[in-house]
């Protein structure tokens, strides 16, 4: 079909030309859709306001992973059937009272037949196809849009491309001011930087977490909005604070953003105790699991040791020296339970990643990297402490996002980059993706032998934020490409990785991604 504007001709939009009818009769409208259903669930019908992952079966892969790496690979469904028929599972609900359209298994189907036409999954259409890093320090006292420049050509380059190619921007949080160093540069400098001819892009804090960026991005190619997305993080924390700025805390909002004043809500509930910062709050989700689950300080320190075990074979990692559990044990406490090693390092730096339409990735420098699925989530109250459980945080609710949108499964995964701002977080992203069950986090992580870098799963192989240095979750999506893509030196995962996981965010906001390669 043909358009004219002018009297000049106009092809249809690319991305409507998959949307061809489908052999399969259309999906007729199921009991209790439509508006005059919604809202008339009985008592008895109403699903739990923040229900748990669905539990593991056999099928999805053991949180134990007792299976060999090949075996688990073969046994993995074909990554490219996206026209499997679409089940129902009778009497199951969702929240507006319509059954739900899920397979067998209880995930979506990468494809789904509704009115004829073919609804595909956007992460089907999305790849990363580049990533770079510039230099990472303590305080490197260099501008730090300079930073953010260098890390975003790195990521050009990488992936064979040019600043011509580059037709979306998005980053997170964008231009802000108020704490100093969390933002090296926003949407519309290094658009002016760069002399990009942008077609879309997008800055901001209130998103799914940090990686919300990158998912937004994968929205876009999808959507056919863009091609080729710029998607970067800086941060010049170290040398702001290293001048004397204190970190800053937004005081309004439970994303860490908007006004900063100590008035309204969370604020006026955490100030008067002296809960000033997040390492207060994530010390109470902490304590609240040491109680609950017989979780200790010994067991955590897996986390913070593993990281710098990792790091000591980064060259770009902050901290390198060794780190025992003595050393742990003997720290200053920060807020009990997490002391010094619990807390991640403040620095300067920026990473970039370039995500691409997966039509457009094909003849690049190196194999595009599939997004398999994302997961995101605003968790109940955007507050830091009014949550239902506080031994959870969002990324509860962001890895059963991700689950359901993919036949993969935890025991499928090779390797795992998950935001450790604190330890607690870490364990938290452990269990909410089904590596161990809800409260058997401390023993999993005990001693550091399952997320060492041969281990069960690998986890932050980089050194995460704790020893790596605070890259604010860019770091984590950096490091799993490197891993997929064979290309993280002496700190190489064996066993040619295949699938990633990367999880970024605490407290209310979370994102994470899984990526395969193709």
């Amino acid at each position: 079909m043909r358009w004219s504007r002018g009297g000049v001709a106009l092809s249809a939009l690319p991305a409507l030309r998959d949307l061809r009818p489908s052999p399969r009769p259309a999906v007729s409208r199921l009991p209790g859709q439509g508006l005059a259903g919604r809202g008339r669930l009985r008592a008895r019908q109403r699903p739990h306001l923040h229900p748990q992952p669905p539990s593991l079966g056999a099928r999805r892969g053991s949180p134990l992973r007792d299976r060999h790496r090949g075996d688990r690979r073969a046994a993995r469904p074909a990554l490219d059937d996206q026209h499997r028929g679409l089940s129902r599972r009778v009497g199951s609900r969702g929240h507006a009272g319509a059954r739900c359209l899920r397979g067998a298994r209880g995930r979506l189907r990468a494809a789904l037949h509704a009115r004829g036409r073919l609804m595909e999954r956007m992460e089907r259409r999305a790849a990363l196809t580049g990533a770079g890093q510039s230099e990472v320090g303590r305080r490197l006292g260099r501008d730090p849009l300079e930073l953010t420049l260098d890390a975003c050509l790195a990521a050009i380059e990488d992936a064979g491309l040019t600043t011509r190619d580059i037709d979306g921007l998005s980053t997170y949080p964008g231009a802000m001011g108020g704490n100093p160093g969390f933002s090296g540069a926003g949407v519309t400098e290094v658009h002016d930087a760069l002399r990009l001819e942008l077609e879309w892009f997008s800055g901001g804090m209130e998103r799914s977490g940090q990686l919300g960026a990158v998912v937004d991005a994968c929205l876009a190619v999808a959507c056919g909005l863009a091609r080729h997305v710029l998607c970067f993080r800086s941060v010049w924390e170290g040398s702001a604070q290293g001048k004397g700025s204190r970190a800053g805390i937004g005081l309004s909002g439970g994303g860490g953003g908007g006004s900063f004043r100590a008035s309204g809500p969370p604020m006026e509930w955490t100030l008067p105790f002296r809960a000033y910062s997040a390492v207060n709050w994530i010390g109470m989700f902490a304590q609240r699991h040491f109680h609950e689950y017989g979780t200790t300080r010994e067991q955590l320190a897996g986390i913070a040791l593993n990281a710098r075990r990792n790091a000591a074979l980064n060259p770009a990692a902050i901290y390198r020296e060794p780190l025992s559990l003595d050393d742990y044990m003997s720290a200053r406490m920060i807020s009990t339970p997490l002391c010094l090693y619990d807390c991640d390092v403040p620095c300067d730096g920026a990473t970039a990643v370039i995500v691409s339409h997966v039509d457009a990735a094909r003849d690049l420098r190196k194999p595009p990297l599939r997004v398999e699925a994302v997961g995101t989530a605003l968790r109940g109250r955007p507050s830091w402490d009014q949550f239902d459980d506080l031994t959870t945080m969002a990324c509860r609710d962001a890895a059963r996002m991700l689950w359901e949108r993919t036949d993969l499964g935890p025991g499928d995964v090779d390797v795992a980059q998950l935001y450790d701002g604190f330890s607690f977080i870490a364990l938290s992203w452990l269990e909410s993706l089904g590596f161990c069950g809800k409260g058997e986090g401390g023993a999993f992580v005990e001693g550091g032998g399952r997320i060492a870098r041969d281990g069960e799963i690998p986890l932050n192989t980089h050194g995460g934020q704790l020893s790596g240095g605070r890259l604010h979750g860019y770091g984590f999506i950096h490091e799993a490409c490197v891993q997929l893509w064979g290309e993280a030196g002496a700190r190489q995962v064996a066993g040619d990785p295949e699938v990633a996981v990367a999880g970024a965010g605490g407290g209310p906001l979370a994102g994470c991604l899984l990526l395969t390669r193709l």
